[in-house]
């Protein structure tokens, strides 16, 4: 059989013209600049929609527009832009801080009405989600009830987006939107959290509840052959906030990295442990996640601190190992590029700013 080498776009799937999809994925464990990306490709790309396809309110995007800056938890970044935003099915949907954010957003200039919509079959944190998860200690989670609700979800006794009378205005039903009115939208998948965290590929026990992966995108009720590109997204250090031991004891270096990479939790505020780049890791995810774009965030915080290095743990949990320091940016950067060359070069960008690629 000969394959099919037109784009997604232009390929047909019983009659129906395939959505294009492109991913935005977290390499690490979070907080790296997603929310960022997301907001550069918005203005770069013609997308017709904007979807958050997992997480909850344990997360939270930084993102600076017109130079103000936003911290958003659940409404999808392409609100920014009047692009049609969905809080898709994998997702975990709070309403009360749901609202709260379309307040926000309004206050801040941002229109929302007619731009943010719900997958009516998205799953609901309750109160009592929140009160159990605020009990928990062994993980070190957000206490915003994402665990319990997602228990309740697969334990098939939880509440959907469609139970709730005030959601009802931004309900909207993820097959008819890409199959039936927009049978040619052009799609961002937008995550949350990060490789290092997905329930199935992350540090076990020490992750979240939701697939992080780039599959997770398409539980979102997308086809896979209608990915276009998945940009991967990392730092060119790591962050990690949770229970674990994560930063080494014996490198004053990481509270200086903390300070000037402003490392404290979007959501919870709390200070992030820091240590350096796993290469490994992040071999791993940019195969596992078919990476065709790498953005590599924050070497500018590297450089104010005047280190460089890379590591290769030994462990599990990503402790111990060898470490390769470097001089100057450039040999990381080439060092990085030569262990990534499954990733053409011109496609792995290494940011130094908190606005743009």
């Amino acid at each position: 059989m000969v394959p099919d080498l037109r784009p997604p776009h232009e390929r047909s799937i019983i009659n129906h013209v395939v959505t294009t999809l492109d991913i935005i994925v977290d390499l690490q464990y979070g907080d790296s600049g997603k929310g960022k990306v997301a907001h550069f490709l918005c203005q770069k790309k013609n997308y017709t929609h904007v979807i958050r396809y997992n997480g909850g309110g344990n997360a939270g995007h930084t993102i600076f527009h017109k130079g103000v800056k936003f911290v958003t938890h659940q409404v999808p970044v392409g609100v920014f832009f009047g692009i049609k935003s969905i809080v898709g099915s994998g997702c975990a949907l709070d309403p009360e801080t749901f609202f709260e954010e379309i307040q926000m957003l309004e206050k801040g200039g941002i229109s929302t009405k007619g731009k943010v919509f719900v997958a009516k079959n998205v799953h609901i944190v309750t109160n009592e989600h929140k009160e159990e998860d605020g009990r928990e200690s062994k993980v070190g989670t957000t206490k915003r009830g994402i665990g319990p609700m997602y228990r309740a979800k697969y334990g098939r006794t939880g509440a959907r987006a469609e139970d709730v009378p005030a959601l009802k205005p931004y309900l909207i039903d993820l097959y008819e939107e890409f199959n039936s009115k927009n049978k040619s939208a052009l799609v961002l998948a937008e995550g949350a959290q990060g490789f290092g965290l997905d329930i199935d590929w992350g540090d076990y026990p020490y992750v979240t509840s939701s697939h992080c992966t780039a599959a997770g995108a398409l539980l979102n009720g997308f086809p896979p052959q209608s990915v276009r590109d998945v940009w991967g997204v990392a730092k060119a250090y790591e962050t990690y906030v949770g229970a674990k031991d994560f930063e080494p004891k014996n490198e004053p270096l990481f509270e200086k990295i903390r300070e000037l990479g402003q490392e404290f939790g979007a959501t919870t505020g709390r200070a992030r442990q820091c240590n350096w780049l796993d290469l490994p890791l992040l071999e791993k995810a940019a195969r596992m996640n078919g990476v065709t774009k790498l953005v590599i965030n924050k070497i500018d915080v590297l450089n104010r601190a005047g280190a460089w290095k890379v590591r290769e743990p030994k462990d599990p949990l990503g402790m111990g190992g060898k470490i390769t320091a470097f001089k100057k940016p450039e040999q990381m950067k080439a060092f990085v590029r030569k262990r990534l060359k499954f990733i053409p070069a011109k496609n792995i960008f290494f940011s130094e700013s908190a606005e743009t690629v």
